[in-house]
């Protein structure tokens, strides 16, 4: 899961190298935390946060298929 946001993020912004997803894990919900550079920021959460959108709707489907509930925190 960690390396699937991290192949989600590094393809969308011009600094691959600053990437970083942190992995919380919790009782029932793991917490994924993804950090990019400042001004990548806008590439990752996309126009209305489309591109944010999509990406948690792929880390809650590949969670369902595991039985585990996950949640997508990009920070700043």
């Amino acid at each position: 899961m960690k390396a699937l946001i991290e192949h989600m993020a590094k393809a969308l912004v011009d600094k691959p190298e600053e990437v970083a997803v942190n992995e919380v894990q919790g009782e029932k919900t793991t917490v994924f935390e993804l950090r990019v550079s400042t001004s990548d920021l806008g590439k990752v959460i996309g126009k209305q946060g489309r591109t944010a959108r999509a990406m948690r709707t792929i880390l809650n489907a590949s969670g369902t298929k595991l039985g585990k509930r996950c949640v997508l925190e990009i920070l700043e």
